[in-house]
């Protein structure tokens, strides 16, 4: 009983950790965020791209039963032959149904139809909703077309997983978590740097005579161990497991160039006004978690608000997952992810100049502050 009172004197003393606050602020921050950020409770509304090749009534007939499902939005109406694959580059589309030539008079000669479904796998959880509604118009139809045709053999769906096709954990989950904790431990490394330098007194030296560059080039030596470490655990998976690579190892190598440094640069930016290493460590949590959440590495991306999808492009790890799919598992070329990767060196852009203005800022008032007290020094 001893032992409990004391410890209950220094929770409520301010000399730690508040946690009495802190407890219920955390519960009811993350009930409050995550439930704007997964607003959408299940994927509504998941786009989808029709190829239309028969352009006929009966077809649009049932391009517009499946944009009435609550589950589907057909975003594109394609009619002429396109590969698929590359209608999925930049989570752009969840599936591409193809309604074929000859889809109308099979219908009502035969009383058949077939129609092709092609599903981007490379997240297993969101075709889920999508299938239940394409099977549901499917047997609306069959019934339709079983009254006017006994010997109707109906409308079959004839569908195909695409870049995951047996769901495997290497392309999700595993190569998921690989990415999160090197980018993590990356983190962990380097955003200490500043105090650091502060601390030794470098970063002083550094204000007075040299450029924002000077510190930025001592992240190189951490950027090549984990983009050595990247590609050690993806060959781990490619070789030991099913891990699906079917793009550019090369392209790939080059957003990685400029994905490293960028998490470089903002875990710089975040630790530099902490007092010392320690403290800027706890940062972290500010802006690598995120992209785990936000980058469809823990959940499937049309779950979450439109304005989440578009505002979770703050954290580097949602670039890195977008590359990922596109390159790693759809096989995207340079001029498939063109505007993507265009979109990434803005991004990229803007951090470098964050960067050098935070550098500039921190020079003047450190300037000012020597001038303060030299005119301290010589009224004295």
């Amino acid at each position: 009983m001893n032992s409990l009172k004391d410890e209950l004197r220094f929770l409520f003393s301010g000399r730690g950790m508040p946690y009495e606050k802190v407890s219920m602020m955390v519960a009811i921050v993350c009930a409050v965020v995550f439930t704007l950020v997964l607003g959408n409770n299940a994927i509504h509304d998941a786009p989808v791209a029709v190829i239309d090749l028969d352009n006929s009534k009966y077809s649009h007939e049932v391009t517009q039963m499946m944009d009435a499902s609550p589950f589907i939005r057909i975003d594109t109406v394609i009619n002429t032959a396109v590969d698929p694959n590359t209608l999925f580059y930049a989570d752009k589309y969840v599936a591409v149904v193809y309604l074929p030539q000859n889809l109308e008079k099979n219908r009502y000669a035969q009383g058949s139809a077939a129609i092709g479904v092609f599903y981007d796998n490379s997240n297993t959880a969101q075709t889920a909703d999508l299938k239940t509604a394409l099977n549901e118009i499917v047997a609306t139809e069959n019934l339709a077309m079983a009254g006017a045709s006994t010997d109707s053999p109906g409308m079959t769906l004839r569908e195909r997983n695409l870049f995951n096709p047996s769901g495997s954990s290497s392309n999700g989950e595993t190569q998921g978590f690989l990415f999160f904790f090197s980018s993590m431990f990356f983190v962990f490394a380097t955003i200490g740097m500043i105090p650091r330098l502060r601390m030794e007194g470098k970063l002083q030296q550094c204000l007075e005579q040299g450029t924002p560059f000077d510190i930025l080039l001592r992240l190189l030596p951490y950027c090549g161990c984990l983009l050595t470490a990247l590609f050690v655990g993806m060959a781990i998976l490619r070789l030991a497991n099913d891990m699906v690579f079917t793009g550019s190892t090369i392209l790939f190598l080059m957003t990685q160039f400029f994905y490293i440094p960028a998490v470089g640069i903002l875990s710089l930016l975040f630790g530099w006004s902490a007092a010392n290493p320690g403290v800027a460590s706890s940062r972290m949590i500010l802006f690598i978690p995120g992209g785990f959440i936000l980058g469809g590495a823990t959940g499937p991306i049309p779950i979450l608000s439109q304005w989440v999808q578009i505002g979770s492009h703050i954290f580097p790890l949602v670039w890195e997952y977008e590359f990922i799919r596109d390159i790693m598992m759809r096989g995207a070329g340079f001029w498939d992810i063109a505007s993507e990767f265009g979109r990434f060196l803005f991004y990229f852009a803007a951090l470098i100049i964050i960067f050098c203005v935070r550098f500039h800022i921190t020079r003047k008032h450190m300037i000012n502050e020597h001038a303060t007290l030299r005119n301290q020094a010589m009224e004295g």
